[in-house]
């Protein structure tokens, strides 16, 4: 069990990692690499969710699941993940248009 937390928590950092440098280069107009890096983040994120899967399926199935209090850390790393994810994904969408107004290639 402690193993697939700790595959909760590091896939769900990594993306987490992804997406905040996804945002710094979008300001720095390249939003092409900014974008890679989503997909990245998206990949890392399936990784997690992957993982999560298992432990629902697995209850499903009657394998009652311990909750602990490193699961429910792990819970909360994989869903802000998944927000700081969506939000990068708007702020990237804003410096692209915003390029475009200003006139600079992205």
């Amino acid at each position: 069990m402690e193993e697939i937390i700790m595959n909760l928590i590091v896939f769900s950092g990594e993306a987490r990692s992804y997406a905040m440098e996804a945002m710094e280069i979008a300001k720095e107009g390249k939003i092409e690499d900014a974008k890679k890096l989503i997909e990245k983040s998206k990949e890392t994120l399936g990784s997690a969710h992957a993982t999560q899967t298992k432990l629902i399926q697995g209850e499903a199935a009657g394998n009652k699941t311990e909750v602990s209090l490193l699961l429910v850390h792990a819970q909360d790393h994989l869903m802000t993940s998944i927000v700081v994810k969506d939000l990068a994904e708007e702020i990237i969408a804003l410096h692209e248009r915003l390029n475009k107004v200003e006139g600079k290639n992205a």
